[in-house]
């Protein structure tokens, strides 16, 4: 089943089309730009949080080197492992909450911050096993997780990386000068760009719009001031990979919340690669669409395995590229080789990294407002295909009603008990969850009443043509 409005021109270079280097690499730097603040913010966040400064800058080069490797796999697809799509794999959001506890049971008990990184990256290890276990079962869960609730879930991780993107955009969390003109205008300046670009007839235009934007944004930066290029001293050349640098350990009060993060973090994997099947013009139903599905949670869960086995949090593929991928027309899952190789560079030499870092808040959030916005519409695209009566209108109302409330007051359940708390307090894990139980629990409308209703045709007419 292919979507209807989808169209070749949509497209520069299909899924398995070969982009020639200098193509591929420029497409691949546009994702590696989209996701490099959302792979090194969960190990910047926790490491503040649990007093692991002394080891952030091993965990932020680790989380880029297993994001690439994981993105390599999901592209390359080697026995069956990966989705063979574009699927960058990159530091999840929704672990912060459950990896937090975990740290701070570890703390309150006068753990080191080994003790702490050793019992974080044990349940983390074997909260993938949740992952792998639920590839295998993709089909059956198909019947719950549905194009409605994958849809929802989608709408809702592009709304809620939108807050992002505009916090960006004004200066960065808690920025001193957030929302200063400057900022704004350097933001809108940003996003003014990529917008015309992508508009372009030209696909070398297309193509580049992000970098384009990031790299003027970044110029008009240092010309106005905004951008005062900092010199990078103590960092290592290379950063190795060790396996279980800190060690390994297990808490079954760590571990439940963990796996039942993995559980929503598999939904959410459903919902992405649906986006990117969809953009990339492949079937959406049918046996290689569950194959997909199948290698490409296994893929996730696989990931999650290799992060933790050394030192990296646990990894999801990124929903935001799937806005990459419309913006750019470029779908071909070579691209993710490069994206992968590139990843693993800047996890291996972390001068790389440090100079990314340096590229303004405001111009990375023009960037990726517009990404993300594209994530919410590709949500919008998936429902558009449900049929909307009655019974899916008030799924979809309850499920954005109550994920979007919970964003909009995150302290509503903090009289409830942690595992509440962890479960329910993005938008994307309430809203998900809203939409299964209700999915589950009102009944479809069977065919047959619709038929039922259908006048006989006239004897003396015979039958319709």
């Amino acid at each position: 089943m292919q979507p209807e409005s989808s169209t070749p021109s949509e497209l520069i270079y299909g899924l398995n089309d070969r982009p020639k280097p200098l193509a591929a690499i420029l497409a691949a730097l546009q994702h590696v730009l989209a996701a490099f603040v959302g792979i090194i913010t969960p190990p910047l966040v926790i490491g503040a949080a649990l007093g692991l400064m002394e080891h952030l800058p091993y965990l932020i080069s680790m989380a880029l080197l297993v994001s690439g490797v994981g993105t390599f796999i999901q592209a390359r697809r080697p026995f069956g492992i990966g989705a063979g799509m574009i699927c960058l794999q990159g530091t999840s959001f929704a672990f912060l909450g459950a990896v937090l506890s975990a740290g701070f049971l570890v703390k309150q008990r006068g753990g080191s911050p080994e003790d702490i990184l050793a019992m974080i990256f044990g349940v983390c290890f074997f909260g993938a096993l949740v992952q792998v276990i639920l590839s295998r079962c993709i089909g059956q869960l198909r019947r719950v997780v549905t194009p409605l609730v994958t849809g929802i879930v989608i709408t809702l991780i592009g709304v809620s990386l939108i807050k992002v993107g505009i916090t960006d955009l004004g200066g960065g969390f808690n920025a001193p000068d957030f929302g200063a003109p400057t900022n704004l205008a350097l933001g809108g300046f940003v996003l003014l760009t990529i917008i015309l670009l992508n508009r372009s007839s030209t696909p070398w235009v297309r193509l580049s719009a992000i970098i384009i934007g990031l790299a003027v944004g970044s110029l008009v930066a240092w010309y106005s001031g905004q951008l005062v290029p900092k010199p990078i001293t103590g960092l290592p050349l290379i950063s190795a990979p060790v396996p279980f640098k800190f060690g390994f350990s297990f808490d079954w009060t760590a571990f439940l919340p963990v796996a039942l993060i993995y559980v929503i973090s598999t939904i959410e994997t459903v919902g992405d690669l649906t986006a990117n099947c969809m953009l990339a013009r492949q079937p959406i139903s049918g046996p290689s669409y569950i194959a997909r599905l199948k290698g490409g949670v296994l893929g996730d869960g696989v990931s999650c395995m290799i992060a933790a086995t050394f030192s990296a949090f646990p990894n999801t593929t990124f929903a935001q590229n799937n806005g990459v991928i419309q913006l750019t027309g470029v779908a071909s899952r070579y691209v993710g080789l490069y994206i992968g190789a590139i990843l693993i560079c800047l996890g291996l030499f972390p001068v790389i990294g440090a100079v990314l870092q340096q590229i303004p808040k405001p111009v990375l959030g023009g960037a990726t407002l517009v990404m993300f916005g594209s994530v919410a519409a590709a949500g919008v695209r998936i429902l558009a295909q449900a049929p909307l009566d009655r019974r899916n209108m008030l799924i979809i109302a309850t499920s954005f009603g109550v994920g979007l409330g919970i964003a909009a007051q995150p302290g509503l359940l903090h009289l409830m008990p942690k595992l509440v708390q962890n479960l329910f307090d993005s938008a994307i894990t309430s809203g998900g969850i809203t939409a299964l139980l209700m999915c589950l629990l009102l009944p479809e409308k069977k065919p047959e009443t619709e038929i039922a209703i259908v006048p006989a045709p006239s004897p003396a007419l015979g039958p319709k043509s």
